[in-house]
């Protein structure tokens, strides 16, 4: 599977390979899995509208509830039949969800937590009563992300509403392992690869973020409440030579539910404008949204993205 390693520079080791999706090993499971009725939970960003294409393309019917404020109206399009919820209304959302006869609950998207910071929040979100029992009862912890999200699935199993992985149904927009660009990183890119990508698991580990930014083995910015995009941007008005690594990477033991890794061609976009150069993610475990636009973008300006995970590092690391 791979080739010996020169003093020089790294070779193109890392050959496509289908990456193990969820437990199904081919498309064709996924294809002889009965139509079902399928409750969408969507937030921002574009990965809500792929899925609930490829959903319904498998012959799923797709209703979905948009998060106000955040999802896209098109979704409107994209779900069989769709509408806008607020984001602390749980009890709307557990009874249309129930109205629809929905068998199982995808979640999807982005959730802008920082709404949860602003000044007299309370009043901004109204609550329910459903959302508040939420609250005491599953979050009162701490607010990390899998604390919030966990919170929100046990919520609603209380009515019996059962959460799926969306790669359940659409295992293909999980990345496949390899180079996804023409461009490779050079040697130095790769051992900042290496650093980022010990330094990202243990952010994820912690539950913080997903991803860190390097340059000459330092850690340039870390991902936490903000998202990929604007750490990407903060990089690059702390590192104004440009050059920098993006290492993005799921979590230890990532709950394939909700909160996969995702990038697309905004990410690529940012990156171009901020001065980064090499983006590294974790095969088979992040999804990429529009692949062939995001190699396009990404070949235009001159940067690297590649699909590894951590067997493969530990071998270059050997070598």
């Amino acid at each position: 599977m791979s080739t010996p390693v020169n003093s020089d520079s790294y070779p193109d080791i890392l050959p496509f390979v289908r990456p193990a999706v969820a437990g199904l090993d081919s498309i064709s499971a996924v294809e002889a899995m009965p139509p079902m009725r399928l409750g969408l939970l969507a937030g921002a960003g574009e990965f809500p509208i792929r899925f609930a294409r490829a959903a319904r393309n498998a012959g799923h019917y797709v209703y979905g509830l948009g998060v106000a404020g955040m999802a896209s109206d098109e979704l409107y399009d994209a779900c069989d039949a769709f509408r806008f919820a607020p984001l602390a209304r749980f009890g709307k959302a557990i009874r249309l969800f129930k109205k629809a006869g929905v068998q199982r609950i995808i979640m999807a998207g982005k959730i802008e937590k920082t709404v949860l910071f602003h000044p007299f929040r309370w009043l901004r979100l109204m609550p329910d009563w459903r959302t508040i029992h939420m609250w005491v009862r599953y979050a009162r912890e701490n607010k990390k992300d899998d604390t919030l999200l966990l919170a929100v699935i046990r919520e609603f199993e209380r009515d019996n509403l059962i959460f799926d992985s969306a790669l359940k149904y659409c295992p293909e927009l999980l990345v496949k392992h390899g180079f996804l660009t023409s461009r490779r990183p050079n040697a130095a890119q790769w051992k900042d690869i290496r650093f980022g990508w010990e330094m990202a698991r243990e952010m994820g580990r912690l539950d913080i973020g997903q991803t860190v930014v390097i340059n000459d083995t330092a850690v340039i910015a870390v991902e936490a409440i903000e998202g990929t995009d604007r750490c990407i941007r903060r990089a690059g008005e702390l590192c104004r030579r440009g050059g920098f690594t993006v290492v993005k990477v799921a979590k230890p033991k990532q709950d394939m539910r909700f909160d996969v890794p995702t990038v697309g061609a905004d990410t690529i976009k940012t990156m171009h404008e901020s001065g980064g150069k090499v983006l590294a993610i974790e095969a088979g475990m992040t999804i990429i949204i529009n692949p062939e636009e995001v190699a396009a973008i990404a070949d235009k300006f001159g940067i690297a993205i590649v699909a590894v995970n951590a067997e493969e590092l530990a071998l270059l690391a050997a070598a």
